[in-house]
């Protein structure tokens, strides 16, 4: 029994894994093709904007953004890495190299699933900034030799000078082998400062959850929503949100602006790459929201934070 079995969503076992990984594929029923060639857009990163105290937001690639708010900058699931355990390769180079980055305050992770903590990533950032995580994550980060890990469970929240920074409930799982299931907690991210409130959602399916974020943390300025990794919806709709939940999540929220994540950057599923940004440009017109309000990034792509609604 994991620790956190009472939290964890509904989950396919090894046996549907089997079915989806194997016998589908052996059926014809595997990943989507992408007719269309699709690259994911790339973009320079605004640099003197990153190395300035300004509230902004880059891209880095799946998970990844370097937050500027409060005067500190956040690395959010940092992933610099080419593979994922040799299984996927990544589509599209970091939008901006480790190197480069002026100095990380604090360092958030969502959950242990390898995507999101990236060991390799992890070892060349060190023990300089502030890790928070979940509970019973922060033993991978002592074996780094990292010692500086503030550890919250659900609604608990830290702060650093001008930054607060909370764990917000998830519908998710966490898992790195197959014998420490729902050993270590998962959640999203709330960012707030006097700049303004960003959310970080992480990996969750749609839940009622968006609804009480907003009321414990809101008004949300930016929500930072995971719209990838989404087929086939038999196996991952209890995991993973589709655009057309995003779509709903946002709406939950009440945020100023969607910022669409976890895409186009590993293919870590059955939809082709491209596919997440149109079909959430299309939901947003036939729900009538404000395309004004979906900022969909390049990778690389650094957007200034203004606060107001």
């Amino acid at each position: 029994m994991g620790r956190f079995d009472d939290r964890a969503t509904l989950r396919r076992g090894l046996g549907d894994n089997i079915r989806w990984r194997v016998v589908h594929r052996l059926l014809g029923r595997g990943p989507l093709p992408d007719l269309s060639g699709f690259r994911t857009p790339i973009a320079l990163p605004d640099l003197a904007l990153l190395h300035s105290t300004a509230p902004s937001l880059t891209w880095v690639g799946h998970a990844t953004f370097a937050l500027r708010l409060g005067g500190a900058l956040v690395l959010t699931d940092p992933n610099w890495s080419a593979h994922l355990a040799r299984l996927f390769t990544r589509r599209a180079p970091p939008g901006i190299a480790l190197q480069e980055l002026p100095r990380i305050d604090v360092v958030a992770i969502t959950h242990n699933h390898m995507d999101h903590l990236d060991l390799p990533t992890l070892s060349q950032i060190g023990n300089g900034p502030l890790y928070v995580t979940p509970l019973g994550n922060g033993r991978y980060l002592r074996e780094l030799g990292i010692t500086n890990i503030k550890e919250l469970d659900w609604w608990q929240s830290v702060r650093l000078n001008e930054l607060q920074i909370a764990l917000v409930p998830a519908r998710h799982f966490s898992m790195r082998t197959p014998f420490d299931r729902n050993d270590a907690l998962w959640g999203g991210f709330v960012f707030k400062s006097s700049e303004g409130t960003l959310y970080h959602s992480g990996d969750t399916a749609y839940f009622q959850g968006f609804r009480a974020i907003r009321e414990r943390w809101g008004p949300i300025d930016w929500a930072a929503l995971a719209v990838g990794s989404y087929e086939p919806r038999w196996f991952m709709e209890s995991q993973h949100m589709n655009p057309e939940d995003a779509a709903v999540a946002f709406v939950d929220l009440d945020a100023r602006a969607l910022v669409p994540m976890h895409w186009g950057t590993f293919s870590t599923a059955d939809e082709p790459l491209g596919q997440p940004p149109e079909r959430l440009r299309s939901v947003f017109r036939f729900r009538r929201l404000d395309e004004r309000r979906l900022w969909q990034l390049a990778i690389g792509e650094t957007r200034a934070l203004t606060n107001g609604r």
